[in-house]
């Protein structure tokens, strides 16, 4: 635009345009600075994110932590002998008590006749 008025109208009406351009975009910005309901939403999903992010690393922390003290576990079991996997009472024990069991079954059930 010229100072002593003579300039071209299209000139004029092209800066015009850009104003009302710029001016709609300052306009949308603050607008949404001024918004708090969705800055209040837009901070609670990124804490939600940070959160879940937290709670996946302390999860996978936890578990190899658990996974090696089941190796730790296991390894000390082995040194004393003990074998691990296996229950710690003997099959004959499980044997003998499923016999007396089948035994008290068979006399209860004679008396009842």
């Amino acid at each position: 635009m010229t100072g002593n008025g003579t300039g071209d109208v299209e000139a004029l009406r092209q800066e015009i345009r850009r104003t009302r351009v710029e001016l709609g975009e300052t306009m949308e910005l603050l607008a949404a600075r001024a918004d708090v309901k969705a800055l209040v939403r837009h901070s609670a999903e990124q804490a939600k994110v940070r959160m879940r992010e937290q709670a996946a690393l302390t999860v996978a922390r936890v578990r190899g932590q658990a996974a090696e003290k089941v190796r730790v576990v296991r390894a000390q079991a082995y040194e004393k002998g003990g074998s691990v996997g296996r229950s710690p009472v003997p099959w004959a024990a499980v044997a003998a008590g499923a016999v007396a069991t089948a035994v008290l079954l068979l006399i209860v059930r004679g008396r009842r006749r």
